[in-house]
């Protein structure tokens, strides 16, 4: 079954990006999903590389572990949260061997307001454009008034949203497949961290 690492943006407890990504993974059965905790990961320092701590470490191994990323973030002054700039950051060293390289993505961005974090969406898609990470580039994901998409249990009940993030995660189970099939180029760049 494919695997999918699943970065959330928002550390809070009842983050409304969380309420997105675990809407998804509940409406792909075709796809297994890691939810990787980014609040663990100490800071990005380069003094650290030549002897990572154990955070670090076990974070690149699940990244390692998973055919492609999911990333479900809010906005956070026209950006994406520091937290999950310092995942990225994290995954990207050792410089050009980082456990993000080349590795499939797909970016959901979330918001209380209308226009779903569209900033936040295109400032990460730049940076794993960096790491030459393929993205889904359709259908594009910015869920907006998300306060209004849940109910008390945290339970999706928007129906259009439904209909819509099941539409997202099948094209983004076809997007991955593509990518990570045996023969395929990426299937091809699996790395390993001594």
């Amino acid at each position: 079954m494919t695997k999918i690492a699943v970065l959330v943006g928002s550390l809070r407890k009842e983050s409304f990006s969380r309420k997105v990504a675990a809407a998804i993974t509940g409406l792909e059965k075709n796809l297994s999903f890691d939810f990787v905790d980014i609040g663990k990961i100490s800071y990005f320092n380069e003094d650290l590389e030549a002897n990572p701590p154990a955070d670090w470490t076990d974070y690149r191994n699940r990244i390692i572990a998973a055919d492609a990323v999911l990333f479900v973030t809010p906005e956070y002054v026209r950006s994406v949260p520091a937290v999950l700039k310092n995942a990225v950051d994290v995954g990207s060293r050792p410089y050009g061997q980082g456990v993000l390289m080349g590795k499939p993505a797909a970016i959901v961005s979330t918001s209380l307001g209308a226009i779903g974090a569209f900033g936040a969406n295109h400032h990460l898609r730049q940076s794993l454009a960096s790491l030459d990470m393929p993205t889904l580039g359709q259908p594009e994901c910015y869920i907006g008034n998300t306060g209004r998409l849940f109910d008390d249990d945290g339970e999706l009940v928007d129906e259009g949203t439904r209909e819509f993030l099941a539409t997202f995660a099948k094209s983004f189970k076809e997007f991955v497949e593509k990518m990570v099939r045996p023969g395929s180029e990426l299937h091809l760049l699996e790395r390993t961290i001594a």
